[in-house]
């Protein structure tokens, strides 16, 4: 008989259902009409109905099947019991049917964590900018990012009334990223995404060093990862602390598994183990390709104003 699926790939398909729920839940409140906001540390930093109702579901969707497992929410939820319609117990087949990749296959449940923005461009969301918006279930072992899932609630959304709302988008390094077109910006054009409500002089400042022939600015890291991937940017670039583990631990498997690079404003790779800082503080630098072009041109200005 086949042996049983390695764990990090059960991990992985679990995670798959469980995001296409939460896209569920995240349209049906959209549709509900009533967001709930909250404001957290200001106007830029809000928290609606969806991302309560998202993380509990997701949380505890994992944690039921894998109780060992460190998972870690960009939410601080009170832990009450979570009702059953928010429990996915399902699982994508097609990712359970691929081989693990060969050193993760001994991996035990209580060395991961996994990451979880449970919407990613709430801002976005209540400003009804809809494809701005992604759920993030990112897996890391031995504090690297080594797996995750990007679901995009509203992709399509511009395509009238009978498309197909949403897409997973899902990677493991050594195994690839699937749920997309790998596309590669065009080249010798030096697009740049950059944020879209979290702007300051710093963050310009980085921008014009780098003399970009177009400047995106967008809300959501998943959603610049996926400009990144999709060819419509060549290099992500936030000279600001604002950026969290739960916004770039998904996004950050999925880039690498398709040999893109994202680290701090320094070069500095990003750690993942439960013990670290939940804050992003030196920025962040990604590209599909050519990372050294851009990372050359970070001005020292920028990097002294940065502390990792």
């Amino acid at each position: 008989s086949m042996a049983s699926p390695a764990l990090l790939m059960r991990v992985v398909a679990s995670a798959y259902s469980v995001a296409e729920k939460a896209a569920t839940i995240v349209r049906n409140v959209m549709s509900a009409g009533d967001l709930g906001i909250v404001e957290k540390a200001g106007p830029n930093d809000l928290q609606t109905k969806a991302d309560r109702l998202v993380q509990m579901s997701i949380c505890a969707s994992l944690a039921h099947k894998f109780p060992k497992v460190t998972i870690i929410g960009e939410e601080e939820l009170p832990t009450d019991d979570v009702t059953e319609d928010l429990i996915e117990d399902g699982h994508c087949e097609e990712i359970l049917k691929k081989p693990c990749p060969a050193q993760y296959t001994g991996i035990k449940e209580e060395e991961l964590v996994i990451w979880v923005d449970p919407l990613d461009g709430t801002k976005e969301y209540t400003e009804g900018l809809l494809d701005h918006v992604t759920i993030l279930i990112g897996i890391a072992y031995g504090g690297k990012a080594i797996a995750g899932v990007i679901n995009q609630p509203y992709y399509n959304y511009e395509a009238g009334a009978n498309a197909v709302l949403g897409r997973t988008i899902w990677g493991v390094l050594g195994m690839g990223a699937f749920g997309f077109q790998l596309t590669e910006a065009p080249a010798g054009k030096h697009i740049v995404v950059t944020t879209r409500s979290h702007s300051s002089a710093l963050v310009n400042e980085c921008i014009s060093a780098l003399n970009p022939d177009a400047v995106i600015r967008v809300g959501g890291a998943g959603n610049k990862i996926i400009q990144l991937i999709e060819g419509k940017a060549s290099a992500y670039v936030f000279a600001s602390p604002g950026c969290k583990k739960w916004d770039t631990c998904a996004p950050e498997a999925i880039l690498h598994a398709v040999g893109g690079k994202i680290t701090d404003i320094h070069g500095n790779p990003f750690q993942y183990n439960k013990e670290v800082k939940h804050m992003n503080s030196a920025g962040v630098l990604a590209t599909l390709r050519n990372y050294d072009y851009y990372a050359s041109r970070i001005p020292n200005t920028v990097k002294e104003s940065l502390v990792p």
